[in-house]
């Protein structure tokens, strides 16, 4: 067996465990209910954090839940600098996989992890920029911007995976920081009410 069927298994049965393990979190409510994450991050004692980075990172890799609602819970089960920095990592991490997924398997992998109208309305915008790297970095950088798709898009681009970790580790921890902070405040503000 030669290195590339090897890899190739191996994506197939990464991607197959991450399905598994977002139909679990889905079906036991852990993405509806801070309550349940929170019970369900306890249970792992220190391997809590490892959890939470690894849930963060399939949450883009599989983008069919709000990456919000998993900044919010981090800052509120570890705090507000830790809460940031744990979701930093995994956000980065499933954001640079994502990439690589994309980079090695084409568009027909984007297409089946987005919806379709999203696709063709970002991927007519690539096609027609000339500075693609930059406004890469500026979407990354707002916190309004669909990240994971266009994680995947940058795959299809000729973006090197230098510049575009590079944009990743530089500009997004403004708009992590945005959801993180933003929505820990809007939460304090609801529970004291």
């Amino acid at each position: 067996m030669n290195k590339n069927n090897i890899m190739n298994i191996a994506t197939v049965f990464g991607l197959i465990l991450c399905i598994a393990f977002m139909a679990y979190c889905y079906s036991e409510e852990l993405f509806t209910s801070e309550e349940k994450m929170n019970t369900f991050l306890a249970q792992f004692g220190v391997y809590s954090i490892i959890v939470f980075i690894v849930i963060q990172a399939v949450s883009v890799v599989i983008p069919i839940l709000p990456g919000s609602l998993g900044c919010l819970v981090g800052v509120i089960f570890y705090g507000p600098i830790f809460g940031f920095i744990y979701n930093y990592v995994g956000i980065a991490l499933g954001s640079l996989i994502a990439f690589l997924l994309s980079r090695r398997y084409g568009s027909e992998i984007v297409k089946r992890l987005t919806k379709p109208k999203d696709y063709d309305k970002y991927k007519r915008i690539i096609n027609n920029l000339k500075n693609f790297d930059k406004w890469f970095a500026f979407m990354i950088f707002i916190p309004i911007a669909p990240d994971d798709l266009l994680c995947y898009l940058a795959g299809l681009t000729k973006i090197t995976f230098k510049k575009y970790t590079s944009i990743i580790l530089l500009m997004k921890p403004f708009s992590i920081a945005t959801y993180s902070f933003g929505l820990n405040a809007v939460f304090n503000q609801l529970i004291t009410m």
